[in-house]
């Protein structure tokens, strides 16, 4: 894996080119989302400084992991601190301010919204469970590692990252976005952190990283057609493939264009990612070290008083993610990790999983999709695995190639061809 010096400034540097081009651009953002755009690029804003939230959720990359290396790996990445990693790889920052309030559905049998894989970023704090999520990082020892949130103020106060890049000091940006006296790192430091996680959870929810505007939603538009193949995978893909089931196809009540997830919790029954770095944090971090096993949801729902009586069944259950974005790549022999452990590597294998996991049981290491999948690796958590939904679909390769087609048409950023008109 490269070394931190290497890649840090190279992920800063491509993403200012890339996200903060021109005064143009920042036109299309409110005061709030303006200000959220300049904290989540801003490189000061963690201890030691040189991570940005977007080293971990990056454009080139669908909002999550940019590292092809890292990705082709492990997949979880490297904290501000030199070797310290945390537990699952980057979900996307996309599309995450759509997610409700964290809550257990009776009728659904199990819980629906929140953000982290875990969902431990409820909502209930904040209304919104993208800006509690947003706290998350800047105050977490294996990410930002910033000691509190009056240290984060205070490295807001001090950085020109706002005033070099957004055209704006970070106090004239808080005044326009919350009013004068809003940057206040004395009086109030825990409403100023607060004001700071709603800005960033504003920008990911602004039409610069939640755009629609994809190929598929051109086509909902009737402004693109899919191609055979890519309609035989959106009929596969509500049909004989059951994904809409949990990756939600349709617009929602409120007429929000298809989000490609249900908010709820799933375990698909995937294997554990034997390369990834958590398993060699000291005890200190992971105190079950290689024989850590990642629980997900359980983990955190047995922490909550109220929620415990649920324990048992979210065992291995993470988040289901939005498919929106999940081929957004830089070029195509760029590297993208799937599942929350990355342990997946492409779509074609993330599709076939699904399809024969059931039907192709029993290595020990994960497959290598170049020299054929002949099994799969046990669950990394063998309880709750959905196998109503997932594990023996009967989808023929061809069908399974439809299905990735398909996917591919989620990516933000298309921008319909236009036709010469011949008189």
């Amino acid at each position: 894996m490269p070394s931190k010096s290497v890649i840090k400034p190279a992920l800063l540097a491509l993403n200012t080119v890339l996200v903060l081009p021109s005064a143009h651009a920042h036109e299309r953002l409110s005061a709030q989302q303006l200000l959220g755009k300049a904290l989540f690029f801003d490189p000061a804003l963690s201890e030691p400084a040189g991570q940005a939230c977007a080293a971990c959720h990056s454009p080139i990359a669908g909002w999550t992991g940019p590292d092809a290396d890292i990705n082709s790996g492990g997949a979880v990445y490297e904290g501000a601190v030199a070797g310290r990693f945390g537990n699952r790889k980057p979900p996307s920052a996309a599309y995450a301010p759509f997610s409700p309030v964290l809550s257990y559905s009776a009728d659904l049998g199990g819980f629906i919204g929140g953000n982290f894989w875990d969902g431990r970023a409820t909502g209930e704090k904040l209304g919104n469970p993208a800006a509690d999520q947003a706290q998350g990082p800047f105050l977490n020892p294996l990410e930002q590692n910033l000691a509190s949130a009056a240290d984060l103020c205070g490295k807001i106060q001090s950085s020109n990252f706002a005033k070099s890049e957004i055209g704006a000091s970070y106090r004239s940006l808080f005044r326009r976005a919350y009013g004068k006296g809003s940057l206040d790192c004395t009086a109030d430091v825990q409403a100023t952190f607060d004001r700071i996680a709603l800005a960033i959870a504003a920008f990911e929810g602004s039409p610069e990283v939640s755009a629609f505007s994809s190929k598929f939603d051109a086509y909902l538009r009737g402004r693109a057609r899919l191609s055979e193949q890519e309609q035989l995978g959106l009929a596969l893909f509500e049909g004989k493939g059951k994904c809409s089931a949990c990756h939600a196809s349709t617009p929602s009540a409120d007429g929000t264009p298809p989000l490609f997830t249900d908010n709820t919790f799933d375990n698909a029954g995937v294997p554990a990612n034997p390369e990834n770095p958590f398993y060699r944090m000291p005890a200190e971090f992971n105190p079950a070290g290689p024989a850590w096993v990642d629980r997900g949801l359980q983990g955190f729902v047995e922490t909550r008083s109220d929620y415990s009586v649920y324990a048992t069944e979210s065992a291995g259950k993470q988040r289901v993610p939005t498919l929106r974005n999940v081929d957004q790549r830089p070029e195509g022999s760029f590297v993208k990790a799937y599942m929350h452990n990355g342990v997946f590597k492409d779509l074609k294998t993330v599709v076939h999983f699904y399809n024969t996991r059931d039907v192709l049981p029993g290595c020990a290491a994960i497959p290598d999709p170049a020299v054929g999948i002949n099994c799969w690796p046990v669950p990394e958590v063998s309880t709750n695995v959905n196998t109503a939904k997932i594990g023996s679909l009967g989808l023929s390769a061809d069908e399974e190639d439809a299905i990735v087609a398909f996917l591919k048409t989620l990516s933000d950023g298309y921008r319909p061809r236009r036709h010469r008109h011949h008189d």
